[in-house]
């Protein structure tokens, strides 16, 4: 039974709305002149219809021409070397099938592209990886440039691929759009058991046999990575935010259920087009409302870092303004409900298992935590998504959430949490403000106290590392790795080192206006320190031997000296940015915008509708 809604989120709430009213009002009206051109297909002359269907089979061609029949662009993220993006290869054949079961038509709008951060972490090419998020947008906007369509399906997984396909989508709000997920691959390795081969390799005690061992045991198959990292935690925001079929986040690829929950996402954006009975575009669900539930839905699981970049970028292509102090504020009424994996042994599987998201939403909505009354996919409500889905009688139907979880080391009720906040904490200080991920730190390491040393690279950081000569408490500075330095890699790789270090008793930390990742792990990390050292940020006045406060507790970030600002400022690292295709991304760099406006390279995203209202008939 819902409660009243806890008074600080509905504060937070007001606080985004009235923020928001202006560039909200003119997104809405945006879509609404969208909308109101007619059906999309209406707008095109015959010749434009004509190459539009050209290569549909006889049918579809038919239903195209006639012009009643609903037409659901598909956007995919397809490719087989990704494990979690290779089920896709099926999906746009089942998905034209359902349609057609349902009179509408199917067609592949366009690709996107979609990278991995696990092939790319420490590699040249992860300097790549967060424009590729704005990239996967633009590339949105281009399969849906076509006017043919009447909604859309966007089949996307991992990092940077479902903020990109929600930014590109968002831009065509007036469609009703649905996201379509492959699903986890079923448990390999146990992810501590990897974590210690990792650490182990970082030290020098096994070999790269061992390592490669581990790791192919435990990335072994089709579908997403099992720990709850940046991938994981996109899929549980499509669910809280009302845009998934209710359940279908961590069905596996060869699961019974996951083709039907495929066909189901396809027959229902055909039911909520605009001329149809039930129209629920997407602009009306991804409001204010839905992006504080996102937003608290990634402090009760302790998910990834990179959403409070992510979900800022999100929400400025509707029009919303949200910022750290919106994360902070929320994270201090939100319980944290789940361990999983780098937050616990546990991954997606056994949290799916254990009762999985409809149980922790059902919770949180029953403590008054959740915004119930939400637009999504499926009609008003979020209370769709306290459900499971199953098969009766070979038709897919939705059950109550588990009344209690199946594993209190995995998932707990909100009357007795892990922990009594959220998995994320914002810092402020001297040097700026930054972004920390609590959930996986042990309370004992959630203060350091020590010097400062310096690193200008991860190269740098690990050749003393393995030199021995990081054998002492320290707190680890890397900077001039933020968007506008060099693309903000994220900076994983460090991870066993430090964790190492930590493990042998020192006392380390590491504060960098890079990323970390989805998997920050065990050690304390200020990441995305903000203003970057590339804009000016004080973090580029920071030397060895300063020192350097972080107590996540507190919130605070200090660097204990005198007239630091009044420093000369540190000299960026001769890079030239090319080979792995960096040059072609120079202009990104140029654009690329704080983290905390989402790091985006595409200028004055939340401000498009305000300048195209301008246009618009009053």
């Amino acid at each position: 039974m819902a409660q009243t809604l806890n008074p600080i989120i509905a504060k937070v709430t007001d606080r985004v709305r009235e923020r928001s009213a202006k560039t909200r009002a003119a997104y809405l009206a945006q879509m609404r002149s969208a909308g109101e051109e007619g059906r999309n297909r209406s707008v095109l002359s015959c010749g434009n219809l004509a190459h539009g269907f050209a290569a549909c089979p006889g049918g579809d061609k038919r239903a195209l021409k006639d012009g009643d029949s609903a037409n659901v662009g598909i956007v995919t993220a397809y490719n087989d070397m990704l494990s979690a993006h290779q089920p896709y290869e099926r999906f746009p054949a089942l998905l034209k099938s359902a349609l057609q079961e349902v009179g509408a038509v199917g067609q592949v709008a366009g690709g996107v592209p979609a990278m991995c951060d696990g092939v790319t972490q420490g590699q040249p090419g992860m300097e790549l990886s967060l424009f590729s998020r704005d990239a996967i947008a633009m590339a949105t906007a281009i399969a849906l440039s076509h006017n043919m369509f009447d909604a859309a399906l966007c089949l996307g997984v991992c990092d940077k691929i479902v903020p990109g396909l929600m930014i590109g989508a968002l831009r065509f709000g007036h469609l009703p759009v649905i996201f379509v997920p492959a699903g986890p691959m079923r448990s390999g390795l146990p992810n501590p058991e990897k974590a210690k081969v990792r650490q182990l390799y970082a030290e020098g005690k096994v070999g790269r046999d061992a390592l490669l061992d581990a790791e192919s045991k435990s990335y072994h198959s089709p579908g997403t990575c099992t720990f709850y990292g940046t991938a994981n935690s996109n899929q549980m925001l499509m669910e809280i935010m009302g845009l998934h079929i209710p359940g279908s986040a961590f069905i596996n690829p060869g699961d019974p259920m996951r083709d039907p929950l495929t066909q189901a996402a396809a027959r229902r954006a055909a039911a909520i087009v605009a001329h149809g009975d039930s129209y629920i575009p997407m602009a009306e669900i991804v409001d204010e409302k839905a992006i504080i539930n996102a937003i608290i839905g990634l402090h009760a699981t302790g998910g990834s870092t990179n959403h409070t970049i992510h979900l800022i970028a999100i929400a400025r292509a509707a029009g919303i303004l949200i910022d750290w102090d919106d994360f902070d504020d929320l994270a201090k009424v939100t319980p944290l409900l789940c361990r999983v994996y780098p937050n616990g042994p546990a991954d997606v599987n056994h949290f799916h298992a254990a009762g999985g998201l409809s149980f922790v939403i059902r919770e949180l909505l029953d403590a008054g935590l959740l915004h119930e009354d939400v637009q999504t996919v499926m009609g008003p409500g979020l209370r769709h998504y306290a459900t499971e889905p199953l098969q009766q009688d070979g038709e897919l139907v939705w059950k109550d959430a588990v009344a209690e979880s199946a594993n209190l080391d995995v998932v707990r009720p909100v009357s007795d949490p892990f922990a009594a906040d959220g998995g994320l904490k914002v810092l402020d200080g001297n040097i700026g403000r930054s972004v920390i991920k609590v959930s996986a730190v042990k309370p004992e390491h959630r203060q350091v106290s020590a010097p400062a040393l310096v690193f200008e690279s991860q190269d740098d950081f690990m050749d003393r590392f393995k030199a021995g000569e990081l054998e002492r408490d320290f707190i680890a500075v890397l900077r001039f790795q933020g968007p506008r330095a060099n693309g903000m890699p994220e900076l994983h790789r460090l991870t066993p080192a430090l964790g190492s270090l930590q493990d042998r008793g020192f006392k380390v930390a590491l504060v960098t206006d890079g990323r970390m990742s989805g998997a920050s792990g065990k050690v304390p990390a200020a990441i995305h320190v903000s203003p970057e050292a590339a804009l000016g940020g004080l973090i580029d006045k920071v030397q060895d031997g300063d020192p350097v406060v972080l107590d996540a507790a507190a919130g605070t970030l200090r660097v204990e000296v005198d007239g630091l600002a009044d420093r000369p400022s540190a000299l960026a690292p001769a890079s030239a940015q090319i080979g792995m295709g960096r040059e072609l991304f120079t202009g990104f760099r140029q654009l690329a915008g704080p983290a905390e406006e989402g790091g985006l390279s595409i200028p004055g995203l939340d401000q498009v509708s305000l300048t195209a209202l301008e246009t618009l008939p009053a």
